[in-house]
């Protein structure tokens, strides 16, 4: 409910002129940490809010606290939409009726540009490690999205991982959110790609409308390059058994690197996990002593018998 929750803080602020994530929290019936979560969101995304520090600070409305959402410029909309349509994954019947509201409280120009942005972001919440810092969005996500919005072909001023630069004409097709991480996805001559947004060093609009491929999903496309992109970092797969109590703590060490399956006659769970390479996951699971049984492959077997082997020569069995 993520929507509904970020126009009532709106609202809240309008009506206020100024509140704190405590009294959000205690409106919105959320912890104060989802409140200040919700007021960071919206002013890093670009809407006109700031915080004010001190005994007596708390969240303002730019403008004296008087903006309402007919006030909004078409990128403060756009960023709106963003947040809220990026809440879920997919958007629930009840985030979609959010939305709605939304799109009628805004002025008739102001709509279309809404609507598109709502739909042209995914969100991904775990890090590729699960365990990843939050950062504020990367300097050229507003015209990265606005070329995804307007449909609008850009030329592309990039830095490649290997820190090559490169310029290139592209067909931007959606934005995805890999935790805090944020990736165009667009048709080039090349074919599909992504690139990330904090690599880009400029957008230019070309002018020239968006060519869209048949048949193209955004959420669909997104999970086929993650699912390539965490096959290509962590090549190693293992199946193993789990203790019911060690389940929580493979989750805690490996993150979305673990898979949960269904568990056997004796309790034990079937589990999948990925590793950057045998002597990488070999280390990470080996605290987890007994509470897991490897099943394959055989040489990440062998690495955690020998693990053993050396601290029982180090420190001895009592």
């Amino acid at each position: 409910m993520r929507a509904d929750r970020l126009v009532a803080i709106l609202l809240l602020l309008q009506a206020r002129g100024q509140v704190t994530a405590a009294e959000v929290a205690d409106e919105l019936e959320v912890s104060e940490r989802t409140a200040r979560r919700d007021l960071e969101a919206l002013g890093l995304a670009g809407l006109p809010i700031y915080s004010q520090q001190g005994r007596n600070g708390g969240w303002r409305l730019a403008g004296g606290g008087r903006i309402d959402l007919s006030g909004l410029t078409a990128g403060e909309a756009r960023a709106l939409f963003l947040v809220a349509g990026a809440s879920s994954l997919p958007a629930t019947p009840q985030v979609k009726a959010a939305l709605r509201k939304l799109v009628r409280a805004l002025p008739e120009p102001l709509r279309s540009g809404a609507e598109a942005a709502s739909a042209t972001v995914v969100v991904d919440p775990g890090g590729w490690d699960e365990r990843h810092h939050a950062r504020p969005p990367p300097p050229l996500l507003d015209a990265v999205q606005s070329a995804v919005v307007g449909g609008e072909q850009v030329t592309l001023g990039y830095v490649a991982r290997n820190r090559e630069p490169s310029t290139r004409v592209v067909h931007p097709l959606g934005l995805a959110a890999k935790g805090s991480t944020w990736y165009l996805v667009a048709d080039t001559d090349a074919g599909l790609r992504t690139f990330r947004v904090d690599r880009m060093t400029s957008v230019t609009p070309t002018g020239q409308p968006v060519v869209r491929p048949q048949g193209f999903e955004l959420a669909e496309a997104w999970q086929l390059i993650a699912d390539e992109i965490e096959q290509r970092r962590t090549p190693l797969l293992a199946r193993a058994l789990a203790g019911p109590d060690a389940v929580p703590h493979c989750r805690w060490t490996l993150g979305n690197r673990v898979r949960i399956g269904p568990a056997g006659p004796d309790g034990r769970v079937e589990i999948e996990l990925r590793g950057h390479s045998v002597e990488s996951l070999a280390g990470e699971i080996a605290g987890l002593g007994g509470a897991i049984e490897v099943l394959d492959p055989p040489e990440l077997r062998e690495r955690l018998a020998r693990l053993a082997e050396e601290l029982i020569a180090t420190y001895g069995r009592g």
